[in-house]
C-alpha cells in the first residue's frame, strides 16, 4: 500500500482552525496530521508521533536531541512564530534536519498586543470592568498613558513596531539594544540608553528579547529593584526572561505598580503567585496569533516545507542551519 509522506502540525490552536494554508501541502501529496490534545506534545508523546513524518509545523513542544535522533524521518521542523528556545538547533544540524523560522510575519500582533496591555493598565481597565460586573460603581483615578516614558527592550521587529504605536501618544521612548538600529532610533526619535538607566526612568518597561543562555532572568532581583515603584513591566517575549519569584515578590511588596504578562517560565502557569496578585493582566501566550499574523506563520511554514521537499532553499535567513540542506539526513 502506497503510504503518503506525513505533515505534523502540533499547534493545538490549528487543531479546530479550518486552515486553507495548509491545502498545498495536500496537493503535493502530504498527508496532514494534527495535534487534537489541547496542549503541547511532551517530549515521549513527540517521539511517538514522528515516524513517518517529513516536517513539523511546530508550536511550542521539546526538540531535544533525544527527539531529534530517534525522527528519523524527520527532515524538517518548520517552527510557527519566531522563537526557537525549545529546538536543540546544533542536534538538529547534527541530524540533518532543516530548522524553519517565521521571521518578520507576527511582529506587528505582538506590538498590538504590547501596547494593549501598556494602555490597560494605564487607565486600570480590568479592575473597572470588574467593579461594575460586580455590581459596584466606583470613579477612580487613573495614572493614563500619554506622554508616558516608555523603556523598550531589545529594538528588534517587535520593539520598533512597538515604538512606532508609541509614537502616536506623544511618548517619550527610551531603547536598550546589545546592536542597536541607530538609524531606526534617530529617524523615529527613540533615545538609545543603557539598561540601568532605561529602568530607573521608563513609567512602562516592555521587554523584546529572544530567550538565550545570556538572556535568562535577565529582569532579575536586582534589575527590577532599579524600577520606579509607580512603573509597570510588559513581557511579551518569553517568561524565562524575567525572575518571576523576584517580580512577584516586587509586586507584593509594592515596589512595582502592576505588570502585564503573556509569557511565563512554565505555561501553563496554575499556581503561579504571580496569578494571585491585583493590577497584574496575564494571557496565555496570545500576543502574536492574529488573524492575520496566523494565516501568515502558517503560510511561511508551508512554503518552507515544500521549498526543502522540493530541493530548494526556502529563502535568505529563512532557516537556522542552511548547511543541512545541501546534504542527506545521517541515518543516526
Amino acid at each position: 500500500m502506497d503510504r503518503k509522506p506525513k505533515i505534523l502540525v502540533t499547534v493545538q490552536q490549528l487543531a479546530d482552525r479550518e486552515a486553507p494554508e495548509l491545502r498545498p501541502l495536500e496537493e503535493a501529496g502530504f498527508e496532514i496530521l494534527l495535534n487534537r490534545k489541547g496542549r503541547p506534545l511532551t517530549e515521549q508523546e513527540l517521539i511517538d508521533s514522528l515516524p513517518g513524518v517529513f516536517a513539523t509545523v511546530a508550536g511550542g513542544e521539546p526538540y531535544t536531541a533525544r527527539v531529534l535522533e530517534q525522527a528519523t524521518d524527520l527532515r524538517v521542523v518548520a517552527r510557527f512564530g519566531v522563537g526557537y528556545d525549545q529546538i536543540d538547533v546544533p542536534a538538529a544540524t547534527r541530524h540533518g534536519v532543516a530548522v524553519a523560522m517565521a521571521f518578520g510575519t507576527n511582529h506587528e500582533s505582538v506590538a498590538d498586543y504590547t501596547l494593549a496591555l501598556m494602555l490597560a493598565l494605564a487607565v486600570d481597565l480590568v479592575a473597572h470592568h470588574e467593579q461594575v460586573k460586580g455590581g459596584r460603581w466606583i470613579t477612580d483615578f487613573h495614572r493614563g498613558f500619554w506622554r508616558a516614558t516608555v523603556g523598550i527592550v531589545g529594538l528588534g521587529r517587535i520593539g520598533k513596531a512597538v515604538a512606532r504605536r508609541c509614537q502616536g501618544f506623544e511618548t517619550r521612548i527610551l531603547a536598550y539594544d546589545p546592536v542597536p538600529d541607530t538609524t531606526f532610533a534617530c529617524d523615529h526619535g527613540v533615545h538609545l540608553v543603557p539598561l540601568d538607566a532605561l529602568l530607573r526612568e521608563a513609567d512602562f518597561v516592555t521587554l523584546h528579547l529572544p530567550l538565550t543562555a545570556e538572556t535568562v532572568r535577565f529582569i532579575n532581583r536586582d534589575r527590577l529593584a532599579l524600577m520606579r515603584p509607580t512603573a509597570f513591566l510588559i513581557n511579551t517575549a518569553r517568561g524565562a526572561i524575567v525572575d518571576e519569584e523576584a517580580l512577584a515578590e516586587a509586586l507584593t511588596a509594592g515596589r512595582l505598580a502592576g505588570a502585564g504578562l503573556d509569557a511565563f517560565a512554565v505555561e501553563p502557569p496554575f499556581g503561579s503567585p504571580l496569578l494571585t496578585l491585583d493590577r497584574v493582566i496575564v494571557s496565555p501566550h496570545a500576543a502574536g496569533s492574529d488573524e492575520r499574523a496566523t494565516a501568515a506563520m502558517l503560510t511561511r511554514c508551508v512554503d518552507s516545507i515544500l521549498a526543502v521537499a522540493r530541493g530548494d532553499d526556502p529563502g535568505p535567513g529563512l532557516v537556522l542551519n542552511p548547511e543541512v540542506l545541501t546534504r542527506e539526513r545521517s541515518p543516526s
